[in-house]
């Protein structure tokens, strides 16, 4: 039996722990862009609530007459936080579905 050929297979060694470490990092960083991004979502998400909440507070105080600006900011406020609870909604359920997991 010829067991030089085996020789070869200690460089996957070396390939293995360099791509675990890869692997940590890329992970480390994909979950970081991720929780930016959901950071970013709630940001936009509490600006376009805040913009609504200012056009109310014009319309009444009779400082703009334009119901469309306001029905527009309203929509829009109302859209992202739909959004954004949806997205939450579905981060929650994956991570259930992931702690229900059996190894």
């Amino acid at each position: 039996m010829d067991i030089s050929s085996l020789n070869s297979l200690s460089g996957l060694n070396n390939l293995y722990k360099e791509n675990n470490s890869l692997s940590k990092t890329n992970r480390n960083e994909t979950f970081d862009k991720l929780f930016q991004s959901a950071l970013s979502m709630v940001k936009d998400t509490n600006h376009l609530t805040n913009a609504a909440e200012q056009a109310e507070i014009s319309y009444a105080l009779g400082l703009t007459d334009s119901t469309h600006d306001l029905q527009a900011a309203q929509e829009k406020a109302n859209i992202s936080l739909q959004y954004t609870v949806a997205v939450r909604n579905k981060v929650l359920e994956a991570y259930k579905e992931i702690m229900n997991l059996q190894f």
